[in-house]
């Protein structure tokens, strides 16, 4: 068996996941994807093991190259005692479905879950006198996670890329008050579309790489990198062994997965669930009003050339869903050229339209629905009135969609993926429930807690008495030479000859 990562537009492609680990971003534009993802593992066996435990199982079957003790020892590094909870993905029923709550890690989203363990992986990865430049775009979650888990770690740094005046208060404030000798952040006057297209083209440039010298790699922590996606298979079993032992489902009763996405990783990493034998009969899409993929569900057309949304659920806002690559990749049956051939189309023209063979392919896994702010809104309200339970935007998005799925009669119990705490967007959340709210940051969460009875995790509570340490704003089109800067404080001794 092949046991190496190819590109999805070149199967000649071959490297190791350390490699691909390493890399983040191939060489030809494409993203790393390891084919063989059909597995043994049995169901009944994962029943009696806790978080851990599970993740090792699946951890060493997606990175081959990983010994058992690397793989175990990221794995304690990464969730021994930075969650609040030794669940580190709690299921919580609520009516008639259940939510999979993914914001107990130190930064309240569910980006920890993939960048809590990365940095670890990384560690394993680099030689003594490699470097490595992690760059992130961020449509707010990822690059405070990323930070949080990069910060202070020798032979790297990491430059995040977020769009101004595009993120929720709290989550610049998380950002900008980051501390660590290894950290750079940076709001960009363009969306997160430009951040992350502005990336990948660094990415690609190979004279920019090659003018950085032999010994300093560029990498990714945003989900192109494949070793933040993976982890993320894990939540996925580990919230149907939940189910199970709570006796809500039978051992291989299927279930849905409602997942609010923006670049498709979350989601997709449940697509990778379901090859390796999870029982899932369908996977429901949510998107906000920038709903690129509810149009592409509907007509098998992807268009990003379409107006852009500011909304209350900005982690959301994003017209280029770079995973979506990955997905076509393995719903075409792996043709890397014609997963090629639509990449170049939608790079030339920002659109593309897929066969009529692959469209019901993903159909056949996937449903799509959107969510407008004001259903956004009501959702948040109503769930609160009859369950006081407190959904953050994103998650009230997934709702919206889980309900409208629910209207063509499927009974499948529904596992619906909250993405982050209700405190990160406490602006949206206080007017959906809330007669008169505070306008102050602080103070509003403070006036949410009261009302809700629901707790302000704690990195939260902290990050308006941390001073603010961040305050860069550069135009889109400087990103270059900021990561070049950067690059040069950190790694580059002006004395140096490092580069040779």
């Amino acid at each position: 068996m092949d046991k190496n990562y190819t590109s999805t537009r070149n199967d000649k492609v071959k490297l190791s996941a350390k490699d691909a680990i390493k890399k983040g971003f191939a060489d030809d534009g494409g993203l790393f994807v390891y084919p063989q993802l059909n597995s043994d593992i049995s169901l009944k066996s994962l029943l009696s093991l806790n978080y851990q435990e599970i993740a090792q199982i699946i951890l060493e079957k997606l990175l081959p190259g990983f010994s058992k003790e690397e793989i175990q020892t990221s794995i304690f590094d990464a969730y021994n005692d930075s969650f609040d909870t030794p669940t580190i993905t709690p299921l919580v029923a609520v009516d008639d479905f259940y939510v999979l709550e993914l914001f107990h890690g130190p930064t309240s989203a569910f980006k920890d879950i993939g960048l809590q363990i990365l940095p670890q992986l990384m560690k394993k990865v680099l030689k003594p006198d490699n470097k490595v430049m992690i760059l992130t775009a961020t449509s707010g979650d990822t690059g405070k996670a990323a930070l949080e888990g990069f910060k202070n770690l020798d032979q790297m740094g990491i430059t995040v890329f977020y769009p101004y005046q595009g993120v929720s208060k709290v989550q610049q404030l998380q950002m900008e008050t980051t501390n660590g000798n290894n950290t750079d952040i940076t709001a960009i006057r363009g969306n997160f579309d430009d951040a992350q297209s502005n990336v990948k083209k660094i990415f690609n440039d190979k004279n920019f790489k090659q003018s950085l010298g032999n010994k300093v790699n560029l990498s990714s922590a945003n989900s192109i990198n494949i070793g933040r996606l993976i982890p993320q298979v894990v939540y996925y079993f580990a919230s149907y062994v939940q189910l199970v032992n709570k006796h809500s489902i039978k051992l291989g009763q299927k279930v849905n997965f409602t997942v609010p996405t923006g670049n498709f990783g979350d989601v997709l990493a449940g697509f990778f669930a379901k090859q390796m034998g999870l029982p899932v009969n369908k996977f429901i899409v949510a998107s906000n009003e920038n709903n690129v993929l509810t149009r592409f569900f509907n007509t098998g057309i992807y268009d990003r050339n379409l107006p852009f949304h500011q909304t209350v659920a900005p982690s959301m806002d994003i017209q280029i869903s770079s995973n979506f690559e990955r997905l076509l990749y393995y719903e075409s049956n792996q043709d890397t050229a014609y997963v090629k051939k639509l990449m170049d189309q939608l790079e030339q023209s920002g659109r593309y339209q897929v066969s009529d063979k692959v469209l019901t392919a993903i159909r056949d896994d996937f449903f799509c629905a959107y969510s407008t702010d004001d259903e956004i809104k009501s959702s948040i309200n109503s769930v609160f009135k009859r369950e006081h339970y407190l959904m953050d935007p994103h998650t009230a998005v997934g709702y919206k969609a889980m309900r409208d799925y629910q209207k063509t009669g499927d009974q499948t119990p529904n596992i619906l993926l909250s993405t982050a705490s209700p405190y990160k967007f406490v602006h949206a959340v206080s007017k959906a429930i809330l007669d008169n709210p505070i306008d102050d940051d602080r103070l509003a969460m403070q006036q949410l807690q009261q009302f809700s009875n629901v707790a302000i995790p704690q990195n939260l509570i902290k990050v308006f008495d941390l001073p603010i340490r961040h305050r860069d704003v550069i135009e889109k089109n400087n990103m270059e030479d900021y990561i070049k800067s950067k690059i040069e404080e950190k790694f580059y001794d002006k004395n140096s000859s490092a580069r040779n």
